[in-house]
């Protein structure tokens, strides 16, 4: 059986699937956290830095790190929506993402068609932020979404 070019792209096989659960789940917090990785899986600390630079090179692995509630560290964040004409969506999103506190930038079908998130250090600078963002690009319709209530779910991803 032929297999295309892209199926060879996206393969994992059980050694990725088992390092990549255990990165989402259960990351060791250690001095060497790959060669424990490495241990619990039965191989070698450089072979699973070896296959995590492979999923990272596919995009299958995004970035490593850890995520903080905003709040409990003494800063807000908020979900921002913006209608950002077809012809402007790259431009846009570039200059966004330029602030720090900018931590995701989606595309979207819909009317308010470019997403994000921004965290900082209070609402004030949040809404001083967005006020620049109109200004300079010129789009003045961008929605200021914080919550209200937070319903927290723990995002796993089984592969």
């Amino acid at each position: 059986m032929q297999t295309n070019h892209m199926d060879q792209d996206i393969y994992l096989d059980g050694m990725d699937r088992e390092i990549i659960n255990l990165i989402q789940s259960d990351f060791p917090i250690t001095t060497r956290p790959f060669q424990e990785i490495a241990d619990r899986i039965g191989i070698t600390e450089q072979e699973v830095l070896t296959r995590i630079s492979r999923l990272k090179k596919k995009k299958i692995i995004r970035r490593i790190g850890g995520n903080f509630v905003p709040e409990k560290l003494g800063f807000v964040s908020t979900l921002c929506a913006a209608k950002v004409p077809e012809e402007k969506v790259d431009e846009f999103s570039n200059f966004v993402n330029q602030y720090p506190g900018v931590t995701h930038n989606y595309l979207r079908d819909n009317p308010y068609n470019i997403w994000f998130t921004f965290i900082t250090s209070s609402i004030e600078e949040i809404e001083k932020n967005l006020i620049q963002i109109s200004e300079i690009t010129g789009i003045m319709d961008i929605l200021n979404l914080p919550a209200t209530k937070v319903f927290k779910i723990r995002a796993e991803f089984i592969v």
